[in-house]
């Protein structure tokens, strides 16, 4: 999927609403654990619910990885599905990975390529020859963490290198690599204040941001500092809208956590573009 595919699809649901599908056996309904493959059923039962409403899915591969070979199945069945029945959905895979070249060349190719992912997100600490496989696939995009929504980013991630926060050094440092108009950058929802900077080194980027919702995050924050004239933010949110109701009706109960985000974003966008105005 291009960027721009991705603008208009915002633009069309006046929503850059992206959910979570981070599927903890333990939180899903009883009644869907008698089925085959409960993992699958209560992605499906959420998908069909909410696609109208959002632009993204990401799935948090760990959450899949836990359940070893039928977990693996169960992300592989539910991408394949989006790809069928949603094709205009953008996905992502939260597989946070990054090693060595010929490492992350395989990473690549397993998301990107076998399982047809439209994204994956990976961790920068290695450098340049980590992140460029992910880079090389047309029209696919690399989501690279950069401030994250944790307590533990202020560990490494504002340190002072070469006189400014190590993040901002990331992001200046992968504006230079090969096809680097292929990278998304992961803000979290709740460090808004500093959407500001950051908007000043990538103005245009689009931002996946964590945090809006169980984390505490401010939409509305985040908005005011953070979006680009092309829009440039996925808001995602996972436990407040997947684990909203535990009963059989929890599908419904997702579709009215999702619309309130969704209502929040229209008229968001409504005020910033006037194109969007009925």
């Amino acid at each position: 999927m291009t960027t721009e595919q991705l603008i208009e699809q915002i633009k069309a649901k006046k929503s850059f609403l992206c959910i979570g599908l981070d599927v903890d056996l333990n939180k899903i309904p009883q009644h869907l654990l008698a089925t085959e493959d409960p993992i699958f059923e209560f992605n499906k039962a959420i998908i069909d619910a909410t696609h109208h409403l959002c632009v993204s899915y990401k799935p948090n591969t760990a959450f899949y990885e836990a359940y070893g070979l039928k977990g693996w199945k169960s992300l592989e069945k539910t991408i394949q599905y989006l790809n069928t029945n949603y094709p205009e959905i953008f996905t992502i895979a939260d597989a946070k990975r990054g090693d060595i070249g010929n490492t992350s060349t395989m990473y690549a190719k397993a998301f990107l390529e076998d399982l047809a992912f439209d994204s994956v997100t990976v961790a920068p600490y290695m450098g340049k020859d980590s992140v460029e496989p992910f880079l090389a696939f047309k029209d696919k995009h690399t989501i690279m963490l950069v401030l994250t929504s944790n307590k533990g980013a202020f560990d490494f991630q504002t340190l002072s290198v070469n006189k400014q926060e190590l993040y901002k050094e990331v992001l200046e440092v992968s504006k230079t690599w090969e096809n680097s108009e292929n990278l998304m950058y992961v803000v979290g929802a709740t460090k808004a204040e500093y959407f500001k900077e950051i908007r000043k080194i990538v103005p245009n980027s689009f931002l996946l941001v964590p945090g809006v919702g169980a984390q505490g995050g401010n939409l509305q924050d985040v908005c005011k500092y953070g979006m680009s004239d092309n829009i440039g933010l996925l808001i995602n949110s996972s436990r407040g809208i997947i684990y909203a109701g535990n009963d059989e009706n929890f599908a419904q109960a997702a579709v009215e956590k999702a619309l309130e985000l969704q209502e929040q974003m229209e008229e968001i966008l409504i005020a910033k573009f006037k194109s969007l105005r009925v």
